[in-house]
This record gives C-alpha cells, sequence and structure tokens, in this order.
C-alpha cells in the first residue's frame, strides 16, 4: 500500500482542507479527518451490512453499514466511495450523497475516531464479492430490524454505525422510494 492510500486529509469543522497525516497517527491522536460512509439497500428497502474482518486494526468483527473509509488526497468523497465499494465489497451501484455528520470517539485502547463523516445510500439488488482482508460476512437486514438490534446487542456494532443510525432512519424514509435503483 502506497503512502498515498495511508494518509488521511485532516480538516476544520467547516470539511475545509488544512493538511495530511499519515492514518493510525490520525487515529492515535484523535485528529479530525474527512471520512465517507456507503449505505447500499435492496429493491426490498433491506440495509446491506458487513461484518468487519476479525484481523481489522480497529471493530474487527463488528458489524456495520455496507463500506467506509477515507477519500485519498484529490480524491473526491463520491469517487472514494464508488472505489472502496468496489475494492472492499466488490460491487457498483449508483450512489447519492444524503447527509454529513461529525464524530468523536474512543473505539478502543489507543484509537480515537475524530471525523466528519460524508454519507452516501445506493439502491442494487447486485450481491456483493466482499474482499475477505475487509469483511467477515455481509447480510442483508430491514431498517427495523436493524434498529431493533441495535438496541439489543449494540456491542455488536460499530460506533460510527450506532451514532449515524438516527440520521440514516430519517432519510431512509424520506429518500428510499425516490432512490433509482441500478442493476
Amino acid at each position: 500500500m502506497s503512502n498515498l492510500q495511508e494518509e488521511v486529509i485532516l480538516i476544520d469543522h467547516n470539511d475545509q482542507p488544512i493538511g495530511t497525516m499519515e492514518k493510525m497517527e490520525a487515529h492515535v491522536q484523535g485528529k479530525l479527518h474527512r471520512a465517507f460512509s456507503v449505505f447500499v439497500f435492496n429493491t426490498k428497502g433491506e440495509l446491506l451490512l458487513q461484518q468487519r474482518a476479525f484481523e481489522k486494526y480497529h471493530s474487527g468483527g463488528k458489524w456495520t453499514n455496507t463500506c467506509c473509509s477515507h477519500p485519498r488526497i484529490g480524491e473526491e468523497n463520491l469517487s472514494a466511495a464508488y472505489r472502496r465499494l468496489a475494492e472492499e465489497m466488490g460491487m457498483t451501484c449508483i450512489l447519492h450523497p444524503v447527509f454529513n455528520f461529525t464524530y468523536h470517539a474512543n473505539i478502543q485502547q489507543g484509537i480515537i475516531e475524530h471525523e466528519y463523516d460524508h454519507v452516501f445510500f445506493g439502491v442494487t439488488n447486485t450481491l456483493p464479492v466482499p474482499a475477505p482482508e475487509e469483511v467477515a460476512a455481509t447480510k442483508y437486514l430491514s431498517i427495523e430490524a436493524l434498529a431493533q438490534d441495535l438496541q439489543t446487542n449494540p456491542d455488536n456494532y460499530t460506533e460510527w454505525l450506532r451514532i449515524c443510525f438516527s440520521k440514516v432512519m430519517h432519510y431512509y424514509s424520506k429518500l428510499f422510494t425516490n432512490l433509482p435503483a441500478s442493476e
């Protein structure tokens, strides 16, 4: 992996770039940086979840949204979301920017997530072909079932999914029927 892939874009609270930093160092220092999260639904409205590979440097084995990562230096957020969806989940679909949120969370000993996260929704019935070094398992789950399981078993899910889920539900209810499917 190149240094370009290992650096994150440091930003201010208005999402304006102020520099770059090595990814792990940014997570150790808790520096605010740009990120994105992709939520892919099938035409039944079920969300494609992934279980993060157990070997990931944080949150291994936890269930989360379809994919997420950081844009590379000079890469637009939407382009980064398409790239990572293909790399991590082996799939493509039309993505739509939906909302942004900022969060700060102590993920585990020595790892702090402080991200300005750009959220994208997509709809497709294409099945994923996940990269095994990134993803341990996948499943589709209705928003209602996920909401219930997040309440019952919150520790099974990533911190960022738990933080943004109420906004996901809000925009899902407003926009899902208006998103065109791509096969």
